[in-house]
């Protein structure tokens, strides 16, 4: 069996783009918030890791969460609901009638 190569750094950019993307896209407002902090921190731990097989591990569940990560983003959209009320934006006039008061 021959050893899997360490990925490249553009191959982990390129992951975390992609994880950003699909972790930004779901429609719920707390699950949104908890999948961008969690892949901050992945990507971070893999950044400070300097073992490479350890970083070739990271790297490859990296992957498998990603394809999780895209279906449960694409799951949530279709089945979202109500916007929480740090999500719901108001009106500019709304916004200087209460600054007034």
């Amino acid at each position: 069996m021959t050893p899997v190569a360490t990925p490249s750094k553009q191959a982990i950019l390129r992951l975390y783009h992609n994880m950003l993307r699909s972790s930004s896209s779901f429609s719920s407002y707390n699950f949104r918030n908890y999948f961008v902090e969690k892949t901050q921190e992945t990507f971070r731990q893999i950044q400070s890791e300097t073992d490479p097989n350890k970083v070739r591990d990271l790297y490859s569940q990296a992957v498998k969460d990603s394809t999780v990560l895209r279906r449960s983003s694409i799951v949530n959209q279709l089945y979202g609901g109500w916007k929480l009320a740090v999500e719901v934006q108001k009106a500019p006039e709304e916004a200087m009638e209460r600054g007034n008061n």
